[in-house]
């Protein structure tokens, strides 16, 4: 009697025409089959994102489900491993020696605030106050603050404080001396906006806090000026 498994033209000819059963696949081939159906439905849900899965999951078959679920692992350790990815969230102190580490290499498109300050000037004390606040603002910024001298030998303290805003290395920005920064009336608001024109942070602010401040200062100064009429009076 003829095998009803052998591969030949007339067993093929009865398996179509139904007189003859599908032909048994070997457990090895059954298996390898199997592993390429769920790669065949991660390939289907592999442009997928975490909430996709979840809106569509009543539409898996129980043969997906194996894949699906390896397939939603992965992508949760990717989301995890983009939220961990460039969060700094704290304003970090470094010397010369980790400059280049810390600074020029501090990986792709990871901007870097550095503050060169001393001990006993007030407004590098208040700085390193704001930047703290916009380091826990701004955690994919990398803020980071130094000794002026440690960092750079002799740097001169009448250029202090001093900030430096880098990208992969390449200095974007640079802010030098008490006058720069407006002395100490400076509010964090302002130090923000000054740093989001640079591109180190995406701000929120719609305008500049500064020009606010002056546009106070000059209604005041208009309201207390003279006018014409009271001085026409006085002259009278």
């Amino acid at each position: 009697m003829q095998d009803p498994n052998e591969d030949t033209e007339w067993n093929d000819i009865l398996r179509k025409k139904g007189i003859l059963p599908p032909k048994e696949i070997p457990k090895d081939d059954e298996e390898e089959e199997l592993a390429l159906q769920q790669q065949s439905v991660v390939k289907t849900y592999e442009s997928m994102t975490l909430d996709d899965l979840e809106e569509n999951e009543d539409e898996f078959s129980e043969e997906d489900e194996a894949a699906i679920e390896m397939y939603r692992q992965k992508r949760l350790a990717e989301w995890k491993a983009t939220q961990l990815k460039n969060v700094f969230g704290e304003l970090g102190e470094i010397s010369g020696q980790d400059y280049v580490k810390e600074v020029n290499k501090a990986g792709d498109d990871i901007w870097v605030v550095l503050h060169l300050y001393k001990q006993g000037i007030p407004l590098c004390t208040l700085i390193n106050q704001h930047l703290n606040d916009l380091a826990r603002k701004f955690p994919q910024t990398k803020f980071l603050k130094s000794i002026s001298t440690t960092c750079i030998p002799n740097y001169p303290d009448r250029n202090l404080p001093t900030i430096f805003v880098y990208l992969e290395g390449e200095m974007k920005a640079q802010f030098i001396g008490p006058l720069v920064f407006g002395g100490m009336n400076l509010k964090v608001e302002e130090l923000e906006w000054r740093l989001s024109e640079s591109g180190a942070v995406k701000t929120d602010l719609e305008e500049n806090p500064r020009k606010q401040i002056e546009d106070k200062l000059m209604t005041s100064i208009r309201s207390s000026l003279p006018t014409k009429h009271s001085d026409s009076e006085d002259d009278d």
